[in-house]
């Protein structure tokens, strides 16, 4: 990135390009990022949506069920997506999806026994890749990148 930054300054001298060198780098960042997690995910026969999902209902209370509607919410994803997912997960006998006990014209997404066990198992490597991903900072540089990365979400509008 430096080497790119210099040769723009050099070609484009009237451009202030300061902000290529960061968001150039955090685009690195998180195209290595992504492709360590999907590898990660692999090793348990998941991609990064199945895991999305599975993570969504193991950390929600116990009996770890939720509405698809609720599951979307907390995924920012469509409708359409959703229900893709729940089907690929369903076949592969990691969740259910049963009429909701209460209001039979909802539905209800739960984990099954295999998916809890796949998903915590999943989960522990997840969290594994992560600690090394950022092994090479300290937990102070951590806390400062998190707190940073939280101000640069706000400000292009997503929030945290």
């Amino acid at each position: 990135m430096d080497r790119i930054l210099e040769q723009w300054r050099q070609a484009r001298p009237d451009l202030d390009v300061g902000a290529m060198g960061p968001l150039g780098r955090l685009s690195r960042v998180s195209h290595h990022v992504s492709r360590r997690m999907a590898e990660t995910f692999a090793r348990h026969g998941l991609n990064a949506a199945g895991f999305d999902v599975l993570a969504t209902l193991r950390r929600s209370p116990p009996p770890h069920a939720l509405s698809p509607g609720a599951l979307m919410a907390s995924m920012m994803i469509t409708s359409g997506t959703m229900t893709n997912r729940i089907e690929q997960l369903a076949k592969a006998g990691l969740v259910t999806r049963t009429s909701d006990r209460a209001d039979a014209r909802r539905a209800v997404v739960q984990l099954t026994p295999k998916g809890f066990d796949l998903i915590d198992r999943a989960l522990a490597d997840h969290v594994q890749t992560q600690a090394a991903l950022l092994s090479g900072l300290s937990d102070q540089d951590i806390a400062r990148f998190d707190t940073l990365l939280r101000a640069l979400l706000e400000s292009v509008g997503e929030g945290d």
